[in-house]
């Protein structure tokens, strides 16, 4: 939802796990590959950016090879996350559920430096929906310029106020105020009031 590139990602814990945890290279590979095509990242453009060979970023991707932990941290630093995004839900011993639920504390997060925080709700990001939980405090901006992507989204405020600009247009939307969009329209929001603006969004494809 947010395009912003200076962010850090919640779950340190996760992040500190040694190189022997039980998440398996199969499933690392995954996350890695569907938070790279949500982000619309062609693996030539991960390579540019991590120093990693096509065919070696290929092989992690397809669960073939294991990343080292600085090849981890050079994937995640240039997707914008830390390694516990793709150690979050990767452990074998959870997975039937981890497919199909998020529990409430169970949640991966990414706080912008605007102060926005997201909480991804959808289990995953290789759907066609991505479904995510938006916390904007006062006076938060959600970019600073409009920013147009391929898709569709809508949603839905649960409490205080969320200005949005859909082309040339401005709404301002209170608590229950609902929207839908194509994505492909210049878009921007911000938080005008005094409190804390949470807001559901799907955005379809994703593009977290």
């Amino acid at each position: 939802m947010l395009k912003q590139t200076d962010i850090s990602a919640q779950g340190q814990a996760a992040a500190a796990k040694p190189e022997s945890d039980a998440a398996s290279p199969a499933a690392i590979g995954s996350e890695i590959r569907d938070l790279r095509k949500a982000k619309r990242l062609t693996i030539k453009a991960l390579s540019e950016a991590t120093g990693i060979s096509i065919g070696h970023l290929s092989e992690i991707e397809r669960g073939i090879s294991s990343p080292s932990i600085k090849a981890l941290h050079d994937i995640a630093r240039a997707l914008g996350v830390t390694i516990g995004w793709f150690l979050h839900n990767a452990e074998e011993s959870e997975s039937a559920e981890r497919r199909h639920i998020v529990r409430a504390g169970n949640r991966r997060s990414l706080r912008f430096s605007s102060g926005v925080a997201d909480e991804l709700l959808s289990p995953n990001l290789r759907g066609q929906l991505e479904l995510l939980m938006s916390r904007f405090p006062p006076g938060a901006v959600g970019a600073d310029v409009p920013y147009n992507h391929t898709g569709e989204e809508a949603g839905i405020v649960l409490s205080g106020a969320l200005e949005m600009w859909i082309g040339d247009e401005c709404f301002l939307l209170a608590e229950g105020d609902s929207f839908a969009f194509p994505s492909t329209t210049p878009h921007r929001y911000r938080n005008p009031g005094e409190t804390e603006a949470v807001v559901i969004w799907a955005i379809t494809p994703p593009s977290y």
